[in-house]
């Protein structure tokens, strides 16, 4: 049964989501909001208590006691059900680092187009990190070293992983007693499925303990790994002024929104977007220039490094295309809705597909390569741009919010103890003091 309608204030506190939302109200189109109201969640499969880990069921379990036809516990079956979650994250996560590491090494290789080495203080810090000679050697030599590192504890099978001996002592102590530091990004993977498959791992708890290993192998692997690379290539953040929300979308230019994950591809969209031959290009077709904005995670990438306004967050991808000023949106990998190609059609938005891993029924697809990634931004860029001639009436909430992003961990250190006594010392004693409550991200 769908649940009661609710309002545009009730949906968000953000006056530009308002607006937009009333906006598709009175065109009749449906948005992720007007979705989840008429497809509420299945109480059995929110609560974790179906399994469909073989073809003896699905099994829903509704009553004390009940198991499954295998005999499987409601404990057993959630706690398949939450590590499946986790794997399937750490695969997302993790990948996306396994390619910005293969980036990395075909920079240091001279094979790519448009990127280079911004932060050598940085790839130095980290290559001493794990041992790797930087005196008397070249970015490149060192940048070569470190990407065979990282790019190998993808497939390493025993052992641990590199980055874990970043963390504090008191951390890699517990993780070792409790047996849950991964071996290798991928080993925990698929671990985590064959341990889940029929038959398997039935023990609640230890369905668990590996899943905290799985989630580890993420965060202290690839994450830590895409983190790395990306503040060695496109420069550790520092804090800039930025703006976000929808009204950076600007009325008399062409709007491209890059949404998804993969820095790789957004940073050059920046940079091809500044070529005075793509300035003249957008120029010749009426417009003023190109105006860049982000969505999702890719918005904070290049937010905090070159300043470009975010257009807003998850929930409001179908809200940019609702302005119906966006001449494209830009999607790589991760947190896109299947739903924005059905919505592209009601405006003259290009949806444009770039990842060889992810394409959507009905989206443009101009796959981007790193070996050829300017030329194939500008091919993206002139894309977008042909498509300013076909824009209809506009509705840009004149909302946006004033910020300032930027704040690294390198940076936070510098600002509170300046370049040579760089610490989180002073912001630590403050909070056990009692004279900082606590930080909020």
């Amino acid at each position: 049964m769908s649940k009661q309608k609710r309002s545009p204030e009730e949906y968000s506190i953000d006056p530009a989501a308002q607006q937009m939302l009333i906006r598709a109200d009175e065109l009749g189109i449906g948005t992720a909001f007007t979705r989840a109201d008429a497809m509420p969640p299945c109480n059995i499969g929110g609560a974790g208590m179906c399994c469909k880990m073989c073809g003896m069921g699905p099994c829903r379990l509704t009553k004390d006691g009940q198991t499954g036809v295998c005999g499987a516990t409601i404990d057993t079956i959630q706690a398949r059900n939450l590590i499946r979650a986790i794997a399937a994250g750490s695969a997302a996560h993790s990948d996306h680092g396994r390619d910005m590491a293969f980036t990395l090494k075909a920079v240091a290789n001279h094979e790519t187009e448009g990127y280079t080495i911004r932060d050598v203080a940085k790839l130095r810090t980290v290559a001493a990190h794990y041992n790797i000679p930087v005196e008397g050697r070249s970015p490149e030599e060192i940048a070569n070293d470190l990407a065979d590192l990282y790019i190998s504890q993808f497939g390493q099978q025993r052992g641990q992983i590199v980055p874990v001996k970043r963390a504090p002592a008191k951390r890699q102590k517990l993780w070792a007693e409790r047996g849950v530091i991964p071996r290798g990004v991928d080993r925990e993977v698929v671990e985590a499925l064959h341990r889940t498959h029929i038959g398997d791992d039935q023990e609640p708890a230890h369905i668990l303990e590996h899943g905290i290993r799985t989630a580890l192998a993420d965060g202290w692997g690839g994450s830590m790994i895409a983190t790395d690379v990306a503040d060695i290539l496109f420069g550790t953040p520092a804090p800039l002024l930025g703006q976000a929300n929808l009204g950076v979308l600007k009325d008399d230019m062409v709007n491209v929104v890059v949404h998804g994950h993969e820095p790789t591809l957004s940073e050059m969209i920046v940079a091809a977007s500044q070529d005075p031959e793509i300035i003249e290009y957008a120029k010749a077709a009426g417009a003023k220039g190109v105006n860049l904005s982000g969505i999702c995670c890719t918005a904070n990438e290049i937010l905090m490094r070159q300043g470009i306004p975010a257009a807003g967050n998850f929930l409001q991808q179908e809200l940019a295309i609702l302005t119906g000023a966006v001449e494209a949106m830009v999607v790589d990998v991760q947190c896109v809705m299947q739903a924005l190609v059905g919505l592209a059609t009601n405006f003259h938005t290009l949806i444009i597909t770039t990842s060889p891993k992810v394409k959507i029924t009905g989206a443009t697809h101009i796959e981007f390569d790193e070996h050829k990634a300017l030329t194939i931004a500008k091919q993206i860029l002139r894309t977008a741009i042909d498509n300013f001639k076909n824009r209809g009436a506009t509705q840009i909430p004149d909302v946006r919010e004033d910020l300032v992003p930027g704040f690294s961990h390198e940076y936070i250190n510098y600002m509170l103890g300046g370049s040579y006594r760089a610490s989180f010392r002073p912001l630590n004693d403050a909070i056990m003091t009692g004279r900082i409550r606590g930080v909020a991200a």
